[in-house]
């Protein structure tokens, strides 16, 4: 059966979640909807694009993921639908679907945009029922007209040499304070070191329990890249830093 997978900023305290998915119970009677995430600070759409690129792939072929992470709603920007991958996919043209282009997706359709939506609620009014009907067999092409022009996609920084020193970049922060970087394992051999501000991490470890508790730890995160953690604790409480911050591989 047909998965629809559902991603927010809309947290669990009001209404909206529940309304997005009173339209596709609606819409798509008896497709199943899982929830990624409504944890997404407030149209944070570099987060949401770096969540949802963890997760959807972990999907059955055919799934429909809907993400509805819009600071721009009702605005000018477009919103989308689109096949590719295996999978379909629907949201606002604002790079929270990034990860999805690079499997060269088919046609991009813009959405048709019904004048009875509300403007401040696209999620509810125009993507529910878009990725419903995606869910229950419509192609994207029927939705709305070709997409013109290039979608907006995110980049992540690459990381860069000052010396013999490598420079990586915090990228996201999880809810237990682990910093994800954009450094891979390859970019951190045996005899390198990491630094966070003033805080040397050491090297590449396996997992949290190789330092005792409280301790600084950097390891390769299930997502693949290097992350650094305190052992129950926060590095990002530990270490003051946020999104942006700089990691150091001194490699000499």
């Amino acid at each position: 059966m047909t998965l629809i997978t559902l991603l927010t900023d809309f947290g669990t305290s009001d209404s909206y979640v529940a309304e997005v998915k009173g339209v596709l119970a609606c819409h798509a009677a008896g497709v199943s909807v899982v929830d990624i995430t409504h944890e997404i600070s407030p149209g944070d759409i570099g987060a949401a694009a770096y969540v949802f690129g963890r997760a959807w792939h972990r999907f059955p072929p055919g799934t429909v993921h809907l993400v509805i992470v819009d600071p721009g709603v009702g605005t000018e920007r477009a919103a989308i639908a689109f096949a590719a991958g295996g999978a379909l996919f629907v949201g606002p043209d604002n790079g929270v679907l990034s990860s999805a282009f690079a499997h060269r997706p088919d046609q991009i359709v813009a959405l048709a945009l019904s004048p009875e939506a509300a403007p401040t609620f696209h999620g509810r009014d125009i993507f529910a029922p878009a990725a419903a009907a995606l869910a229950t067999g419509t192609p994207p092409s029927a939705l709305g007209v070709p997409f013109p022009g290039s979608p907006v996609t995110r980049s992540l920084p690459e990381p860069h040499h000052e010396g013999k020193t490598l420079i990586g970049t915090v990228i996201y922060i999880d809810r237990f304070g682990n910093l994800v970087t954009n450094l891979t394992p390859a970019m951190v051999p045996s005899y390198a070191t990491l630094e966070v501000e003033e805080s040397l991490i050491g090297g590449l470890r396996r997992t949290f329990g190789d330092v005792p508790p409280g301790g600084l730890v950097a390891y390769t995160g299930s997502a693949g890249s290097v992350e650094i953690a305190v052992r129950e604790g926060s590095a990002a409480r530990r270490l003051g830093i946020g999104v942006g911050g700089r990691v150091r591989v001194r490699l000499g």
